[in-house]
């Protein structure tokens, strides 16, 4: 690595950290935040190096390990939060490689294997294409596996900026990817030809690409019309302090708290009422819910209002008598029990729906792979560090009410997955209600980027999106991605708006992410393709 291409991979990094959110009307920049990774690669590539291989992989691992902690900074915040004990720093440190460290290295690795492949092919727009392919396919990993954290996809960085990605509804966010990957490839060669030949054609080919989903996407927001299907939702926002939450604060003043709030700006009409992430904290015992001294407070506030259902965060416990599933953990009493970072649905009938969020922070509330590292479990316990103990559900799941209404539940982290909020919206759900806690983060950029994701999910699926957040913003995000209504940080309050339930289902909730499963046909491909030309020339 010279100075130059050191240079230019930091000036690729800061770009890209201006054009991500929360930085919202920079988001253009992302059009072109690779071109400087793209001169300096290209400037090492140009030297016949041994070494050139790995100038390559550090060149771009210094942009995308600059970039990541630049946008992600909060995260350590949360992780920290939550590992404690002896060796909870050291805990936290390790989590803390996976968004930004083994990010950064499945972006960078994605850019090396293009390296390698285009010392094979002499034809430039096949080894493009193998770029391409082979960064969504990481970002796509980074999504599937049991080390996911899919914040930092590409395409999440119009989440300011939605009114040019409404066809999102067709593509999701790797069309962002694809649209980005594809804009900076021309851009930079637009440059290499205006440099070399004075000639302006791809310049002119780059500006189509850029303008005409634009063009596009600004008709779709400007002509798209919801049905008026109205039903009345309270959101509440509680602000207690998540680290006082499971201390000094009473479950019982809790209660009083969230009811409190929702009987302030609720009225007899209204049908929903929405609960933050771990709204009622005490473990509570599935099978003996109705006899919860909780439950039975929110029952008695529930009489109030005739067609009134309350969806709330909650962590709950079951008990088994053998182990039934793999993360159950052994009862000193006896049997085995699993822990949930739930959601309950309850009415004024005897009828409660649970739903166990899913996707889990690795590390913090789940253990990878945990098949394979199930012996770590008992370790992390005794030494005071993250057992990865929350149990989950297999497939996305919708909570009806009585009067027909399906929700979508959406616990915290879970937001970021599109596949997953529309595999919610296939099975019926009408609306999206995400629970959130983002009071670990401080007041950092966190939540606000959370709160920006958000209005892609409502494109992708053509849903209103409900948010109510312990500490945060809580708000409400209409069917074009618009925020319609918020609260402010650390600010305890209630909001009220009508939502408009949707039951049409879009191309991207019927298909999911084909862009994405094509991208990792084609690097597979790719892969196979340098595997064997290594071998020939062997």
């Amino acid at each position: 690595m010279t100075k130059k291409t050191t240079l230019l991979a930091l000036l690729s990094a800061f770009i890209m950290w201006l054009a991500w959110p929360p930085h919202t009307w920079l988001a253009p920049l992302l059009f072109i935040g690779l071109v400087p990774l793209l001169i300096a690669l290209k400037q090492i590539t140009a030297t016949s190096d041994k070494k050139t291989g790995k100038k390559v992989f550090l060149t771009a691992g210094l942009a995308f390990l600059i970039w990541n902690t630049a946008s992600i900074y909060w995260v350590f915040n949360s992780i920290n939060a939550v590992n404690t004990g002896v060796v909870g720093t050291i805990v936290s440190l390790l989590v803390s490689f996976i968004p930004y460290g083994l990010g950064a290295l499945l972006m960078t690795f994605a850019f090396w294997m293009y390296y390698r492949l285009s010392t094979y092919t002499k034809n430039k727009w096949v080894g493009y294409a193998s770029l391409i392919a082979f960064y969504i396919s990481m970002e796509y990993l980074h999504q599937t596996w049991d080390l996911a954290f899919p914040w930092m996809t590409l395409g999440n960085g119009f989440a300011g900026m939605h009114q040019i990605v409404q066809w999102y509804e067709f593509t999701g966010v790797y069309g962002g990817s694809l649209w980005i990957l594809v804009s900076n490839i021309l851009a930079f060669e637009a440059y290499q030809q205006i440099k070399s030949q004075k000639q302006y054609k791809l310049a002119g080919i780059w500006a189509l690409v850029l303008l005409l989903p634009i063009g596009f996407s600004i008709y779709q927001y400007k002509n798209y019309e919801e049905k008026s299907v109205p039903v009345n939702v309270v959101t509440v926002q509680p602000n207690i302090d998540p680290y006082e939450k499971y201390g000094t604060t009473p479950a019982a003043e809790q209660m009083r708290i969230l009811t409190h709030l929702s009987d302030s700006v609720a009225q007899t009409n209204t049908e929903y009422f929405i609960w933050p992430e771990t709204a009622i904290p005490k473990y509570a015992d599935e099978k003996r819910i109705r006899t919860d001294n909780n439950f039975l407070l929110a029952q008695q506030f529930l009489s109030k209002y005739k067609n009134g259902t309350l969806l709330t965060g909650i962590e709950s416990v079951r008990f088994y008598n053998d182990k039934k599933t793999i993360s159950a953990k052994e009862n000193p009493n006896g049997g085995f029990y699993d822990n949930y970072n739930a959601a309950v649905q309850i009415e004024n009938s005897a009828s409660v729906s649970f739903y166990h969020k899913s996707k889990l922070v690795p590390g913090v509330e789940k253990l990878p792979f945990p098949k394979l590292f199930s012996f770590l479990v008992p370790v992390f316990a005794k030494l005071g560090g993250s057992t990865g103990g929350y149990g989950w559900q297999e497939e996305p799941g919708v909570l009806y009410a009585y009067s027909g209404i399906g929700v979508a539940p959406t616990i915290c982290y879970e937001s970021i997955w599109g596949d997953w909020v529309a595999g919610s919206v296939k099975n019926g759900a009408q609306f999206i209600a995400i629970i959130t806690n983002d009071g670990w983060w401080g007041n950092t950029s966190g939540k606000d980027q959370h709160l920006l994701y958000a209005k892609l999910r409502s494109i992708e699926t053509r849903r209103y999106v409900v948010r109510s957040a312990n500490t945060g913003i809580s708000g409400f995000i209409n069917q074009r991605g618009d925020v319609v209504k918020q609260s402010k940080w650390w600010t305890r309050t209630a909001l009220k708006a009508d939502v408009n339930l949707n039951d049409e289902i879009t191309f991207y909730v019927n298909y999911g992410d084909l862009i994405a499963k094509f991208c990792v046909g084609f690097a597979a491909i790719a892969a196979l393709f340098i595997l064997l030309k290594r071998w020939f020339l062997k």
